[in-house]
């Protein structure tokens, strides 16, 4: 059975060889294994007969603002809803801490378009370009595009039945 949770230490060393697998392929950034450690509280996990099966991470940049890093599925697992239920995981710990947008840069926005994100120019958000975007080595060539969703805006896209409108604004 699939478990999301959140990461603990003891899954640092195949956080990272899954997400150094895909920047290998440079479709994701890597991530050092001592940032992985120092940061392991961002991240959510999913979990199968004790292998992990998925990560994604969210990084906080103020009161308001998050984003969805190192979103990845283990190679040949797509399809299974792995990837989905962490993002949904991740956006319930958003809404949890009153966040108002979260975002996210891929080189696969249908994945996040589906999840009720949208598409903005990566300049609209200054405290990404300035703490993260500005130090990178695709910088002045970066692919990836931007998207956001507004959190009221999200949950409103889950919530399945009227009785569940009410649980959750109760």
């Amino acid at each position: 059975m699939l478990t999301i949770r959140k990461a603990e230490l003891q899954d640092v060393p195949a956080l990272f060889e899954l997400i150094d697998h895909y920047a290998a392929q440079r479709v994701m950034l890597p991530r050092p294994l001592a940032e992985l450690y120092e940061n392991v509280w961002e991240f959510t996990v999913a979990v199968e007969g004790g292998k992990l099966l998925g990560c994604g991470a969210l990084k906080f940049y103020s009161a308001d603002l998050a984003e969805i890093r190192s979103l990845s599925v283990a190679p040949g697992l797509d399809g299974r809803g792995i990837g989905r239920a962490v993002m949904e995981s991740l956006l319930h710990e958003a809404e949890r801490f009153h966040l108002k947008t979260v975002f996210a840069l891929t080189l696969i926005p249908g994945f996040f378009e589906k999840l009720g994100f949208r598409s903005v120019a990566r300049e609209t958000l200054p405290e990404k370009v300035w703490r993260d975007c500005i130090q990178c080595e695709k910088y002045l060539q970066c692919d990836e595009k931007t998207l956001v969703i507004d959190l009221p805006a999200s949950l409103a896209l889950r919530v399945e039945s009227p009785a569940e409108a009410a649980e959750v604004s109760a």
